[in-house]
């Protein structure tokens, strides 16, 4: 029988043993806080951002960075119609409305025309989802922006690796947010990455992320006002650091995954997670659209993989399609996306052998050979 292909899965060495087991045996009490402040330092070096606060995970460092912003009740943050819920529950946590426009065909980000369209006098920010490692067109939406008073946040869950026009994916917009989930590329297990250039907005996060206490007051258990607690563990944080010291590695190994999907898929009916100039795409999850017309059966694709212990993902739902939000069936991109869509197995060690395994069931489900 054939061994299981992973859809994904974390580059793990010894060094991240060796840190993890350093936190556990050493990180407390004085160092309780080490391995954070340095995972802290060394992402936001890597990212050219000028501040970090390391947090649980990326949907608390959205939920802190809208808070941030004076997100709240009344309030509408406009975003794609198609991402994973993660980017539109913060909005509703601080009682504000997410409202989902259309996404472009070759991104399958954001469509500024449609941002534009959106925007009322209830506007209060527009997230810049990087789907799957791809990146929005930031500067349409920048100056969408600066045009209305808007802000415009960046949800880099999937886009470490991502670079647009030199500056890396999460540190354009107002603050980023990264996820360091066990299925992407860098990872903590679970947790996530707030990461700003303002230093007003980050000194009002910093305080939001400790219970409300803020930095430098004398009195002990003093809040200033209600905050939040997303913090990242010094454990996990360990297995940052180690990730960290790695993380071109992890980039250029994942890189390297999709150019070898692409290559061999590349005569077949279909668009793959797409690098303008001028930019890189991390590639965190390749992913395949058929084109529009073709004959393409994705569940009989998956029904394949899984007979053959190969394991695939699904494209991201609309989210207006989902029981908790209003029907948005205009937006016939993300409509007519999802069920022309997979995503196809991408850890970083994936074989030569097991990438052939994969890419035989997709010709396959093209009827090409």
């Amino acid at each position: 029988m054939s061994s299981r292909i992973h859809y994904t899965k974390p580059s793990i060495t010894e060094l991240e043993v060796e840190y993890v087991t350093d936190a556990a045996r050493n990180g407390w009490g004085e160092n309780c806080y080490a391995y954070i402040q340095r995972f802290e330092a060394s992402f936001k070096a890597h990212l050219g951002a000028r501040h970090a606060i390391a947090t649980s995970s990326a949907t608390g460092a959205l939920h802190m960075g809208l808070a941030g912003l004076g997100v709240g009740p009344g309030d509408e943050v406009i975003l794609g119609d198609i991402n994973w819920i993660a980017s539109a529950a913060p909005v509703t946590y601080l009682g504000a409305k997410p409202v989902f426009v259309d996404v472009l065909a070759d991104s399958w980000c954001l469509d500024p025309e449609r941002v534009e369209a959106a925007i009322t006098p209830a506007t209060k920010a527009i997230i810049a989802v990087h789907l799957y490692g791809n990146l929005c067109d930031m500067d349409a939406l920048l100056a969408i922006g600066r045009r209305h008073g808007i802000p415009v946040v960046e949800d880099a869950a999937e886009a470490v690796g991502s670079v647009y026009r030199g500056r890396r994916a999460g540190t354009l917009g107002a603050f980023g947010a990264f996820s360091f989930h066990g299925t992407k590329t860098l990872t903590t297990g679970e947790g996530g990455m707030f990461v700003t250039q303002d230093d007003a907005l980050f000194n009002k996060v910093l305080a939001m992320s400790n219970h409300g206490r803020v930095a430098g007051n004398p009195k002990q258990f003093w809040p200033e006002l209600l905050g939040f607690k997303y913090k990242m563990s010094n454990l996990q944080a360990a297995l940052g650091c180690a990730q960290t010291e790695r993380i071109d590695e992890l980039i250029a190994a994942k890189r390297a995954v999709f150019q070898a999907y692409r290559e061999r898929l590349q005569d077949l009916p279909l668009r793959m997670n797409p690098q303008p100039a001028d930019t890189v795409n991390g590639y965190w999850m390749p992913t395949l659209v058929a084109d529009e017309g073709v004959a393409f059966d994705r569940e009989a694709l998956l029904q394949a993989f899984q007979a053959d212990q190969v394991d695939a993902r699904v494209f991201f739902w609309p989210l207006s399609q989902l029981p908790m939000f209003e029907s948005r069936p205009e937006n016939s991109v993300a409509y007519g996306l999802y069920q022309r869509a997979i995503n196809l197995p991408s850890y970083h060690d994936l074989d030569e052998a097991s990438i052939e395994r994969v890419v035989g069931h997709v010709r396959n489900a093209f009827a090409i050979s």
